[in-house]
C-alpha cells in the first residue's frame, strides 16, 4: 500500500537510547549488565519455586508466572537494541515492529492483570487464612494465570492491528528504542486523535480494574492487620504485602505516565527514560524485591547453593 511517496510496509528507524548519550558504550554495558542479571535472577526464582517444596504455594506459583513474564518482556526489547548498537544499525522491518508491538502490549497487559489478581491472594491469606486452601486452590491459581494471559493477549490483538494499519510517512524515524504506541502514532500521516482517545479509555480501564481489585483487597488487609494482637503476625503480613505494593507502584506509575498523562507532560527524552525504567529496570527489580524481603526465598536459595556446593566438594574426591 502506498500513501503519497511512502510505502506503508517500509522499514522503520529506531533512534534508540544511545544516539543522545555522550557515553553510548558505557550505557550499553550498563544495559547489558541489567539484562543479564534480570534474566538470571528471574530464572533462579522460577527454578527455586519449582524445586523447593516449601515454595509450592499459590503465592509463589503466581510469582513464578510474574518472573516468566519479566523474562519474555525484557527479551522482547533489549536484545535487538543491544545487537543494533554492536552492528551500527537502526532499522526494524514493518513485520518486526508489528511483532515487537504485539508482544510488548501482550506481556505488559498480562503483568498488569497478574499484579492486580495477586492482591486477591494476599487478601485471602491474611483475611481468610482458614479458607485459603479452598479459595486459592490449584484450579483458582490456574484461572488467575489464564485470566492474566488472556487479558494481555486481548490487549495486544485489539491495539496492534489498529495501530499498524495507519499510513506512516514523514522520516519513519521512531524517536524511541522500541515500537511503542505513542512514538509510532507520531509518524502517522492521518489524524489519530479518535484512536488515541479510545486507547486512552482502554488504558484507563486496564489500570482501573486491577487497581480497584488492589485497593479493595488492601483496604480489607489493613483493617485485618490493624486488629491483629500478635506483633509477629502483623510484621509478617506487612512485609509480604509491602513487597507487592512496591512492585505495583513502580509498574503502574510508569504506565500511567506513558498512557494517561496529557501530551503536554511528555518529551521524547522523558518518554524514553520512563519506558527504559519499566521495560528494563522493572524486570530486574521484581525478583530482587521479592527475594531480598522474603525469608522463604532466601532460605530456598541457601539450601540450593548448599546442595550444589556439597555435591561439588564430593565430586572432587
Amino acid at each position: 500500500m502506498e500513501w503519497g511517496n511512502y510505502s506503508m510496509y517500509a522499514d522503520f528507524l529506531l533512534l534508540g537510547l544511545f544516539s543522545d548519550n555522550d557515553f553510548p558504550w558505557l550505557l550499553f554495558a550498563l544495559i547489558l549488565f541489567v539484562f543479564v542479571i534480570s534474566i538470571a535472577s528471574n530464572t533462579i526464582m522460577i527454578i527455586l519455586i519449582h524445586i523447593d517444596s516449601r515454595l509450592h504455594t499459590p503465592m509463589y506459583y503466581l510469582l513464578s508466572q510474574l518472573s516468566l513474564m519479566d523474562i519474555l518482556y525484557i527479551s522482547t526489547i533489549v536484545p535487538k537494541m543491544l545487537v543494533d548498537q554492536i552492528l551500527g544499525q537502526r532499522a526494524i522491518s514493518f513485520a518486526g515492529c508489528t511483532a515487537q508491538h504485539f508482544l510488548y502490549l501482550t506481556l505488559a497487559g498480562a503483568e498488569f492483570f497478574l499484579l492486580g489478581l495477586m492482591s486477591y491472594d494476599r487478601y485471602v491469606a491474611i483475611c481468610n487464612p482458614l479458607r485459603y486452601p479452598v479459595l486459592m486452590s490449584r484450579k483458582v491459581c490456574m484461572l488467575i494465570v489464564l485470566a492474566a494471559w488472556l487479558g494481555g493477549s486481548i490487549d495486544g490483538f485489539l491495539l496492534t492491528p489498529v495501530t499498524m494499519q495507519f499510513p506512516f510517512c514523514a522520516s519513519r524515524e521512531i524517536n524511541h528504542f522500541f515500537c511503542e504506541v505513542p512514538a509510532l502514532l507520531k509518524l502517522s500521516c492521518t489524524d489519530t486523535s479518535t484512536y488515541e482517545t479510545a486507547m486512552y479509555v482502554c488504558c484507563i480501564m486496564m489500570l482501573l480494574i486491577p487497581f480497584s481489585v488492589i485497593s479493595a483487597s488492601y483496604t480489607r488487609i489493613l483493617i485485618t492487620v490493624y486488629g491483629m494482637s500478635e506483633a509477629e503476625g502483623r510484621r509478617k503480613a506487612v512485609a509480604t504485602c509491602s513487597s507487592h505494593m512496591v512492585v505495583v507502584s513502580l509498574f503502574y506509575g510508569a504506565a500511567m505516565y506513558t498512557y494517561v498523562l496529557p501530551h503536554s507532560y511528555h518529551t521524547p527524552n522523558k518518554d524514553k527514560a520512563v519506558s527504559a525504567f519499566y521495560t528494563i529496570l522493572t524486570p530486574l527489580l521484581n525478583p530482587l524485591i521479592y527475594s531480598l524481603r522474603n525469608k522463604d526465598v532466601t532460605g530456598a536459595l541457601q539450601k540450593a547453593l548448599g546442595k550444589y556446593l556439597s555435591s561439588g566438594s564430593v565430586s572432587t574426591f
